[in-house]
């Protein structure tokens, strides 16, 4: 897996994305594992759902879109949008 390295001249490797995004270290962490453990529970469920496919049949789906409605809140409600990319953790 590639790790992605930003070095900004406001900021280290902790926080230059945050506060480039207007968050607190704290804040962001929290967020981005919120994210990960919810695609986390996403993935697990597709994995059941292969197995036995009756089960969790919009359980992924249904993550994903919320995520995304989540996403897209967050950056409109950031004190910079246009400074957010596309997509965001």
């Amino acid at each position: 897996m590639a790790v992605e390295h930003q070095e900004t001249r406001t900021g280290n490797l902790f926080t230059a994305h945050p506060r480039a995004l207007g968050m607190t270290w704290a804040s962001h962490g929290a967020g981005a594992v919120r994210i990960g453990a919810e695609l986390i529970g996403a993935g697990t469920a597709c994995i059941v759902h292969a197995i036995v496919p009756g089960w969790f049949t919009e359980t992924a789906g249904r993550t994903v879109m919320r995520l995304h409605d989540h996403m897209v809140k967050r950056k409109a409600g950031a004190k910079n949008p246009n400074a957010w990319p596309d997509y965001e953790i």
